[in-house]
């Protein structure tokens, strides 16, 4: 193995030993107040993501309609176009469903936590941030792997404007 590990890799060793078992990490005061503070704000970005999402899904499928509706059909591509650009509004409307649910789903059991000083509530608040700072991951190696793809795709329309393919 080389020298030089991956930063993004997983220590061998815990960089913090592990507690026995039986005890109990405690969460500083400090850290509780900003959770707890935090809270409310998780919540209210969770459901303006709902709202927004909601809004995307009925927009697209609206914008398709509408777009259908009062597009020239003699022209082929500019209907089939144009029923794309309505409809992509609702895969992405989905799409972002997830983080607006784990955003929320992390405020709402701090907020729980407050009141029961359960664990649990704890435990399931931070998998939900884990889940958020995984989605968000992976959907930006997703999003890495469009651009060369878009480049090429850019580079091919060029040529094919230029050439006079689509006069």
């Amino acid at each position: 193995m080389s020298d030089f590990a991956s930063p993004y890799q997983s220590p061998e060793n815990p960089s913090v030993p592990e507690k026995p078992l039986g005890t109990q990490a405690a969460l500083t005061e400090t850290m509780l107040r900003y959770l707890k503070e935090a809270s409310p704000w998780l919540r209210f970005i969770g459901i303006l993501g709902f709202i927004g999402c909601g809004f995307m899904v009925v927009g697209g499928i609206i914008g398709a309609v509408v777009i259908f509706a009062v597009s020239d059909l003699t022209d082929e591509l500019s209907g089939v176009f144009s029923i794309l650009v309505g409809l992509i509004n609702l895969p992405i409307g989905i799409l972002f469903f997830f983080p607006s649910r784990f955003i929320y789903n992390f405020g709402a059991k701090i907020h729980n936590y407050q009141f029961t000083n359960s664990e649990e509530d704890l435990e399931i608040a931070f998998k939900n941030n884990k889940a958020l700072w995984k989605f968000n991951g992976i959907l930006y190696i997703i999003s890495l792997a469009f651009i060369p793809v878009s480049i090429v795709l850019a580079v091919i329309a060029g040529f094919a404007a230029v050439s006079g393919l689509f006069s």
